[in-house]
């Protein structure tokens, strides 16, 4: 896969055409994570004429540095909670803390869910093939929250898709789900805006506009 990416577009166009190839069992669920991985989603399901929802998780950053994932909290009934062990004891926090800067993120969590969605259910999981996506993965903390998270759901596959990731992460994930598909796994990786031309932020009313593209009309039936 020739690397960078124009943008995410062509990344979920390209990740899509490879999805299609591989033809996973229907029904077939898209689960996006925001935001960045929205407008990914939204290229996937259309192509897959699945339906497109969102996997709400929040990285909770370390006190001397908010971008670095200590941990991260999922959407779930109890939220899941995954911990960098070693950082956080680094970091010199107790359980205890990343417990409370879990219910501050879950909050915000609550409050994306009734932004984009309005307050809808999540869509159902359970017996699909559920297709986990994202614009890339960095550490993969906060996508093992989402996809411990989703697997509880009791999906009958859990796929993972990326357009980019560094091998050892993948490799790290790869107990978590039944199939990891990543267009390109670069070295050195660095970042992943690092293998996108354009790699602008994405904004809330974005997020909305992308998963309005991706609902599928009725009739149409997920994976075939």
């Amino acid at each position: 896969m020739h690397l960078p990416f124009a943008d995410r577009r062509e990344a979920a166009q390209a990740l899509a055409a490879r999805l299609l190839q591989l033809r996973p069992p229907a029904p077939v669920v898209v689960l996006a994570l925001p935001r960045g991985g929205v407008p990914i989603g939204a290229v996937v399901a259309r192509a897959l004429r699945a339906p497109l929802d969102l996997i709400l998780v929040r990285k909770i950053g370390a006190p001397w540095q908010s971008e670095l994932a200590l941990a991260a909290v999922a959407e779930g009934e109890p939220p899941e909670i995954v911990v960098d062990e070693e950082l956080r004891r680094e970091a010199g926090v107790g359980r205890d803390w990343v417990e409370q800067q879990a219910a501050v993120q879950m909050q915000e969590i609550a409050r994306r869910r009734q932004l984009y969605l309005r307050g809808r259910a999540p869509v159902a999981v359970q017996g699909c093939s559920a297709i986990v996506v994202d614009d890339g993965i960095a550490t993969g903390t906060t996508m093992r929250a989402a996809l411990r998270a989703l697997r509880r759901r009791q999906p009958a596959r859990l796929v993972l898709a990326v357009p980019v990731a560094p091998q050892d992460t993948l490799q790290m994930l790869r107990a978590e789900v039944d199939q990891i598909v990543c267009l390109a796994t670069p070295v050195p990786f660095r970042a992943v805006g690092v293998h996108y031309r354009n790699f602008d932020q994405v904004e809330d009313d974005e997020v909305m506009a992308a998963l309005a593209e991706g609902t599928v009309e009725p009739g149409l039936d997920a994976g075939q």
